[in-house]
């Protein structure tokens, strides 16, 4: 699914646009770092975190990477399991549920 949003985003898709650190990778990490590892709600979150942060930090310009790498820190220092492991453990809650539950 990322590669069709490149795709969409940069209308020509080459091995260095597809591979580059700058561009998504690094974007796709902070989504998860922050969403949550090892979940499908997680990255979700993790979008629309980064979506929403791009946004408003958007303005402060060269200040607003570091921002985001604050934020980032942040949330890696204070919520090791991601934004939606928090949701999920104060309400026990889960939406797409990947686990494989035994029962007796």
């Amino acid at each position: 699914m990322l590669g069709a949003f490149i795709f969409l985003q940069k209308l020509r898709l080459t091995p260095d646009v597809g591979f580059s650190v700058n561009d998504w990778t690094v974007v796709v990490i902070f989504c998860v770092v922050i969403g949550g590892i090892g979940t499908l709600e997680g990255p979700i979150i993790g979008v629309i975190v980064y979506f929403a942060l791009r946004e408003f930090l958007s303005d402060y310009g060269t200040w607003y990477l570091i921002l985001l790498g604050t934020v980032a820190v942040a949330i890696m220092m204070l919520a090791q399991e991601g934004l939606w492991g928090l949701v999920a453990r104060r309400f026990d809650l889960h939406l797409f549920s990947l686990r494989r539950h035994l029962n007796q």
